[in-house]
């Protein structure tokens, strides 16, 4: 769901909608980097599974822990004290600093959640994700996952995570890097 309550869509196997974005990506020459946490990498395997991905991805910053988030991402202590490593904060920050680290990329994407099991009740299941293109305003969003095993909460903020940088990119006002 967004944060207005919808779901993003039915999501679908994560290596279909990464073949799907590599080519809106190919298409509008942007280049993507990610910072995830919860999907653990899992939005970079399936990007990495389709023939030409190199071509428009520059990689993904895994960063599980809280202290790889202030190694890697610069995520200070006190911020992850004040919001927790799961909130929109932080995601906004992780894709605001994977951008900064990463010139080569147009468009940065990160995601945070809880995907149990052990995830406390009111916040078990609910992901954030970040948007951010170069000369645009970063898009966050909150989404509430209808899979409920934590290997299917995976592929499901996996897929929604590429779907929102698909949805992104067919924005009215979307840059094209070529113009």
């Amino acid at each position: 769901m967004t944060a207005s309550g919808d779901q993003l869509t039915e999501p679908s196997d994560p290596r279909v909608v990464a073949s799907n974005l590599i080519t809106q990506l190919k298409q509008s020459q942007h280049r993507l980097i990610l910072a995830e946490s919860c999907t653990c990498g899992a939005a970079a395997a399936a990007i990495g599974s389709v023939p030409g991905a190199s071509n428009v991805f520059c990689g993904s910053a895994v960063t599980y822990r809280e202290t790889t988030k202030q190694a890697w991402l610069g995520i200070t202590a006190a911020e992850l004290k004040q919001h927790t490593a799961e909130s929109q904060a932080i995601t906004n920050a992780m894709a605001t600093s994977v951008f900064e680290r990463t010139p080569d990329a147009t468009i940065s994407a990160a995601i945070t959640g809880h995907l149990g099991p052990d995830a406390p009740p009111a916040v078990n299941g609910i992901i954030f994700i970040a948007v951010l293109q170069r000369g645009r305003e970063l898009e966050p969003q909150r989404l509430v996952l209808r899979s409920s095993t934590r290997q299917s909460r995976q592929a499901e903020a996996t897929a929604n995570l590429l779907i929102a940088i698909q949805r992104h990119l067919s924005l009215p006002g979307h840059i094209p890097v070529n113009e």
